[in-house]
């Protein structure tokens, strides 16, 4: 298995190890990863987090805040001066003053909170009030998919590929790309043209893939998808090729060696820094999972999700924390699965919402745990967008979710007002998880799922529509409130809670 790291690589990451608890001993830090897919809510949940926590949030389940012990929450500068400052400012004027959702993440940004208060320990308070810098590190999930790379030669992330390629969901949009590598020889002489060709078509398909209507989460390479300023570079213009793994090595000057040496740059000038510089510094992760698209999206994007998590959980360094592994080997001692949008369901599927993301990332739950960290999965909604109602039909009570509608949203093939609240029953969700999951072992197993199970989740069994940011509400002094939200206090109470005691 190859190194996800080299050895001058794990002597600079010792090294910045070194640096941040030797700042700790001044105030200490606790740096939080909050990643998720595409749709997941990564802006939403940062923004509301910071937006709660500095303006006295209703937060009954986050002790400190609840006991009235967090004295004051106030930006500060970020400690790592190479790396964009999260525009917090600018997402919260989005969802408050427009009442737009905000932009989604396409890089790596940071933020530092500061957090004053007063200790519950009776000795603790006599020695003065506590702080606490929470650094908080915004990372697109696509790019966690790349970590299993470094693990990976260029033949093995070929034939894993192109298998998934080929799979029966994805092969009528992958046929362009098939065409594309049909019309090249692996063992013909490099050219740029041919290059940039295959990546060209290989993105495009890896785009439809992620499309409203396919939902698919199993995309690496993940920049491909967000290029930055990487975009053209010949670090991110190869593609996979079909070839057998156990083919003879690729003969230099051929494309076959120009792909896997483009390949391994990938590696080196992109996957490598990121987990140096980010992921292998972070003390806890959230990992936000938009579980109800994926449903709605059927069967296929729901087991792609499955994997894609997975892949995920693999890639982090869990383990119990202690001061000699902050230096030579950072562990990520908590973390915390939540499903998002839990505002889309009656309170009455929270539950539900919950027990299906648990069954999703099971087996890597049971590894973290083994390894000593503390693992949690909710249902959450950072900013509340609707609120719950019921009408009375045929003398029966049944559930609303009330909100404002997103422009262009259809119902029963007509437009939806954007400036009306409707009402909208959003159906539910299975009362068995497992039923989900034994037709998601049939993908595994046979390739196609089974269909004679009468307990069976369809799209249709739930309505979705986008909803807009909530006015803010105005308490009886007059001020404005915090942004509403589900279980977001007891997010921050599993994640930073113990610090703050």
């Amino acid at each position: 298995m190859l190194r996800p790291l080299k050895i001058a690589d794990e002597a600079r990451l010792a090294l910045a190890n070194l640096t941040d608890a030797a700042s700790d001993l001044t105030v200490p830090s606790l740096r939080l990863g909050v990643t998720g897919l595409a749709r997941a809510g990564k802006t939403v949940f940062l923004s509301a987090l910071v937006h709660n926590l500095m303006h006295g949030g209703r937060l009954p389940l986050f002790q400190a805040a609840a006991s009235g012990r967090l004295s004051r929450a106030t930006l500060q500068p970020q400690p790592d001066d190479a790396v964009p400052r999260f525009d917090y400012e600018a997402h919260i004027a989005a969802l408050v003053n427009d009442r737009i959702w905000p932009q989604s993440t396409s890089q790596t940004s940071e933020l530092r909170l500061t957090l004053e208060y007063e200790s519950a320990s009776y000795l603790s308070r006599k020695l003065g009030p506590g702080k606490l810098h929470l650094d908080l590190i915004d990372y697109p999930g696509e790019w966690l998919l790349d970590l299993p790379l470094l693990r990976q030669t260029y033949a093995e992330f070929s034939s894993k590929a192109v298998r998934l390629a080929r799979a029966d969901n994805r092969a009528a949009i992958a046929a362009p790309f098939f065409a594309a590598l049909a019309e090249v020889d692996p063992e013909s002489p490099e050219s740029d043209t041919q290059a940039q060709r295959l990546a060209a078509s290989f993105t495009e398909y890896l785009s439809a893939c992620r499309s409203e209507t396919m939902a698919l989460s199993m995309l690496p390479p993940g920049r491909f998808l967000m290029p930055g300023e990487l975009a053209g570079s010949p670090a991110l213009t190869f593609a996979p090729m079909d070839f057998p793994t156990d083919a003879a090595p690729a003969r230099t000057g051929t494309l076959r060696a120009m792909m896997e040496r483009r390949f391994e740059a990938y590696k080196t000038h992109v996957v490598r820094p990121f987990f140096r510089d980010h992921f292998a510094r972070l003390d806890r992760q959230i990992v936000l999972v938009d579980v109800l698209h994926a449903l709605n999206a059927g069967p296929h994007a729901l087991a792609d999700l499955q994997e894609a998590l997975n892949e995920v959980l693999v890639s982090f360094r869990p383990g119990r924390k202690s001061w000699l592994s902050s230096i030579l080997s950072r562990k990520i001692d908590r973390i915390l699965f939540a499903a998002t949008k839990a505002d889309h369901l009656h309170r009455d599927d929270h539950d539900r919402l919950q027990a299906i993301l648990r069954k999703l990332v099971a087996r890597g739950m049971d590894h973290a745990e083994y390894k000593g960290a503390q693992v949690d999965v909710l249902a959450l909604a950072a900013v509340r967008a609707t609120r719950e109602g019921t009408v009375t039909e045929a003398g029966q009570e049944l559930p609303l979710i009330l909100g404002t509608p997103m422009p262009g949203q259809m119902m029963n093939g007509e437009q939806l007002s954007e400036n009306k609240e409707i009402g909208l029953f959003p159906g539910d969700l299975p009362k068995n998880p497992d039923s989900l999951f034994e037709t998601l072992e049939s993908v595994s197993q046979a390739g196609k799922f089974a269909t004679n199970s009468s307990d069976l989740y369809t799209p249709d069994d739930h309505s979705y529509l986008r909803f807009r940011p909530p006015r803010l509400e105005k308490g009886k002094d007059g001020l404005t409130l915090s942004l509403p939200h589900i279980r977001l206090d007891r997010a921050i109470e599993f994640l930073i809670g113990d610090r703050l005691t």
